[in-house]
């Protein structure tokens, strides 16, 4: 219909039509060729592989999580959403079912745990938009050296900053007037609309260290008002969402973790291996060798729980209050978009 009929002709020569699994074993493992260039030794297994954050979901979702009080131990893998967060964000949902998201990719068959449906869910910009937001303020270059001083990266010394300053609050009120939408470049899911923006309402003429704190902290914020928003599409589209397993770069943030626990209401999962996409690669890699019989079982033995994040219940009211303000956030823009369009 798109014009694309060629890639159909000679039963799908162009693009090829054996299609496996990941984690099946191919060929006859790795050729003299391959095995010479990378000093392995010829025939080792090789297996279908992934995209980078489908393995990074194979490297966490499937982790015995026994003992450590959570929904999910007595659930299916179903339950578990993985968030992939680093330069962007994927979260990643498995059903038994195809379940049909409005603005959420998906459902593909087998595209990350075999025999199951995968769909994936994005923000196009979270690491990059916190780095956007604290490298364009005022106070960046005060906040560098004094981070270069205590031997801190910025984000550790900005964390620490906010404990100084909450005072006797917990530290996400610091956002009491302070909102931001995080569509810098455009949303990607559930709304899949490119043309958004971001927003930010509640700035004053003060540009010190504290502003900038406070600004880092709203932007993470946001970040967790949009994974919100994704797992309430999943859900009323028919998943069912106990407990999230973050993995990537941003999970090392603990107040990035914190604000998804609290924000979403659910635990927060993090791996002991904080290269989740190499542990997915590694997951592969043992069932085309043979050592696993599938790639189920391979993820229970191979992931394992690093740690567990609770979100405080009693700061729920709150958050249910941001969380209207940033719906009302998209709905504003999208006023002022149809005045500045009308006659």
């Amino acid at each position: 219909m798109v014009g694309l009929e060629d890639l159909v002709t000679d039963n799908y020569s162009k693009i090829g039509n054996q299609v496996l699994p990941p984690g099946a074993s191919l060929g006859s493992g790795l050729t003299p060729e391959a095995a010479k260039d990378l000093g392995l030794p010829p025939g080792i297994a090789v297996a279908a592989s992934l995209i980078d954050a489908h393995a990074g979901g194979l490297g966490v979702i499937g982790a015995d999580v026994k003992g450590h009080g959570l929904a999910c131990e007595g659930q299916p893998v179903t339950s578990r959403l993985a968030v992939i967060c680093g330069t962007s964000s994927c979260h990643m949902g498995i059903s038994k079912n195809p379940i049909f998201v409005p603005g959420v990719w998906g459902p593909y068959f087998s595209a990350m745990v075999p025999g199951f449906w995968l769909n994936e869910g994005g923000q196009s910009i979270t690491g990059k938009l916190i780095d956007h937001m604290v490298q364009g303020h005022a106070a960046f270059p005060e906040l560098q050296a004094k981070a270069t001083a205590r031997g801190q990266s910025v984000y550790a010394y900005l964390n620490s900053h906010l404990d100084l300053i909450k005072k006797a609050q917990p530290v996400g009120f610091l956002t009491v007037d302070l909102h931001v939408w995080p569509d810098f470049h455009g949303n990607r899911s559930p709304l899949a609309d490119l043309t958004l923006k971001g927003m930010v309402t509640g700035l004053k003429l003060s540009q010190d260290l504290d502003d900038l704190a406070i600004l880092y902290l709203a932007t993470v914020q946001a970040i967790a008002f949009g994974t919100r928003l994704i797992i309430e599409a999943m859900e009323s589209a028919g998943h069912s969402i106990s407990t999230l397993f973050l993995c990537g770069g941003l999970s090392k943030n603990p107040l990035f973790v914190q604000m998804h626990a609290d924000i979403t209401g659910l635990p927060v999962v993090l791996s002991q291996e904080v290269e989740s996409v190499l542990v997915g690669a590694a997951v592969l890699g043992a069932c085309a060798s043979g050592d696993f019989a599938s790639v189920q079982e391979a993820m229970a033995k191979m992931s394992k729980v690093g740690k567990v994040v609770f979100p405080r219940h009693e700061d729920k009211r709150y958050y249910d209050k941001k969380y209207q303000v940033f719906l009302k956030l998209v709905e504003h823009q999208k006023e002022y978009a149809a005045i500045m369009k009308g006659d």
